[in-house]
């Protein structure tokens, strides 16, 4: 319930990510239901804001990102597309700003398919990712997130430069493909 809350639209930062890593560290045989019960839960939530911003979504996104960090997040969606969705939705400990961008991805009608796929993804590998920490380091899982934030800013960093290369190479063969077939 804690996932939904949270992923719905009313932030409890870090909230999650500690409960899963808590119960994982405190009871191995239920870390797994954990990660899938938080995944499952985040998903709910976030579907929900997406189809709040599908039914009134420009009205309300344009409330929230005409001006200032909204704005900028709102054009970093319009670049980046799912990717947005999906590095803030896999990285734990960096507070990224995915409910922005699930806003975006409703008001602008993003296929829900490829919105639900793109961020069942991230969120699975995420809490899959939390719980295993929990059930190896138990207590000490907090610390060593915290101690290694660098090192997952850095990851993110990485990680959305990959997926945005590799999203475009594939975009750009796709351009070229259509092309050489269309002209013939």
């Amino acid at each position: 319930m804690l996932a939904v809350v949270d992923s719905g639209g009313i932030p409890l930062v870090g909230g999650v990510d500690a409960l899963v890593i808590l119960v994982a560290a405190l009871d191995h045989s239920k870390a797994y239901t954990t990660a899938a019960a938080a995944a499952f839960g985040s998903i709910a939530g976030s579907w929900v804001l997406f189809h709040l911003a599908r039914k009134g979504g420009q009205q309300y996104l344009h409330r929230y990102t005409a001006k200032g960090r909204g704005a900028r997040l709102r054009a970093w969606f319009l670049e980046y597309g799912m990717v947005t969705i999906f590095v803030p939705g896999f990285v734990p400990v960096i507070p990224l700003p995915l409910k922005v961008f699930i806003l975006c991805a409703g008001a602008m009608e993003t296929n829900p398919v490829t919105f639900t796929l793109v961020l069942s993804v991230a969120r699975t590998l995420r809490y899959l990712f939390l719980a295993w920490l929990g059930t190896r380091l138990g207590k000490e899982s907090l610390p060593y997130l915290r101690h290694h934030i660098w090192d997952f800013v850095l990851f993110a960093a990485a990680l959305f430069g990959v997926l945005y290369f590799a999203i475009r190479f594939i975009d750009a063969k796709r351009v070229s493909k259509s092309l050489s077939t269309g002209s013939e």
